[in-house]
């Protein structure tokens, strides 16, 4: 969907376009112990996971002898945040935990590790918005990295509304903003081939924004996967595209 002309002057509190998302750093291999780990950043959220595995299932009632399991293990740390967070699990945790499983199992070739486990676990080092989409970048490349087959790459953004306005990847100050005004959150994760293995909606939106929204996340995650193959590319030596 093409976007209004008065649109394109929309501009937010730090200076982005509404389609533009914050600066963007990845790197793999950065916990050397693990299998695969990468870090994914959008500004200030920094995002970091670490893959061990494939390996047996314990306890051996919880195998699945047809295929292989994700495990996904996702938390905030208690200095990510400007008031310190409780450490250990909490109900958030761990319903983003099962959503970043759902978003990655699609691409992932599990069939070829029957009972047995993958476990992800993703740390949030800096929270600044957007915590669950760059969890889920991270895990995509870390996966990646330890060589875990995959049918493709998966890359996550956040759409938000800024009072009628759609925008791309809202940070914390636009996020708080929204609150008076009813705020409106859309993680949205999508494979390079333009399916989607995630979508959840927080507000309301008519019919009409939801599909400008996935719009704009698609335009935003091929910008994304750009970022995680150049980098995974790099990894590899450049010999894989």
């Amino acid at each position: 969907m093409t976007p209004k002309k008065s649109e394109t002057k929309f501009k937010r509190m730090d200076g982005r376009e509404f389609d533009e998302t914050r600066e963007m750093e990845a790197k793999v291999g950065i916990i050397p112990n693990a299998d695969g780990s990468a870090m994914f950043r959008f500004g200030e959220t920094i995002a970091v996971a670490a893959v061990y595995g494939p390996k047996k299932m314990h306890p051996q009632h919880s195998q699945n002898p047809e295929k292989g399991t994700l495990r996904c293990d996702y938390s905030m740390l208690s200095f990510s945040v400007n008031e310190r967070i409780r450490p250990g699990p909490n109900r958030r945790s761990t319903e983003i935990s099962k959503i970043i499983e759902w978003a990655l199992e699609p691409v992932l070739m599990l069939d070829s590790f029957p009972n047995m486990v993958v476990d992800v676990h993703i740390s949030i080092l800096q929270a600044n918005a957007s915590t669950r989409c760059a969890g889920i970048n991270a895990a995509a490349m870390a996966l990646a990295h330890a060589g875990i087959p995959m049918k493709d790459l998966v890359s996550s953004v956040s759409i938000g509304k800024l009072d009628k306005q759609l925008v791309v990847d809202v940070s914390k100050y636009e996020e708080d903003w929204e609150e008076g005004e009813g705020a409106t959150d859309i993680p949205i994760t999508m494979t390079h081939g333009g399916e989607i293995t995630h979508l959840q909606l927080d507000g309301k939106i008519t019919k009409e924004q939801l599909k400008e929204a996935i719009e704009l996340a698609r335009k935003a995650t091929a910008n994304i996967y750009e970022i995680q193959k150049k980098i995974l590319k790099e990894s590899m030596g450049g010999k894989n595209d």
